[in-house]
């Protein structure tokens, strides 16, 4: 199975970041870890996805679909309408 690339968006200390990064693991899935609180650049790159210019993590880029904290259910359906 080949999906796109996904990047997560979100930060070391977030409990919510830290469970994407088990889920994905377990998964077998490559991801980027962008921690938008250890990096500038990351942050920029976050803020530039929303309109209010907010630090919205975690934020989970799976191809170019942008999801915002999704649940278990919704990040699986687009896992698997994008692969």
């Amino acid at each position: 199975m080949v999906y796109p690339k996904i990047k997560l968006y979100g930060a070391q200390r977030c409990h919510k970041t830290q469970y994407y990064q088990v889920f994905f693991n377990e998964k077998g899935l490559t991801f980027s870890f962008l921690d938008v609180e250890k990096y500038a650049n990351y942050a920029e790159e976050l803020r530039q996805l929303y309109e209010n210019r907010k630090l919205n993590f975690p934020t989970i880029l799976i191809g170019s679909k942008k999801l915002r904290n999704p649940s278990d259910k919704e990040l699986n359906k687009w896992l698997n309408k994008l692969k």
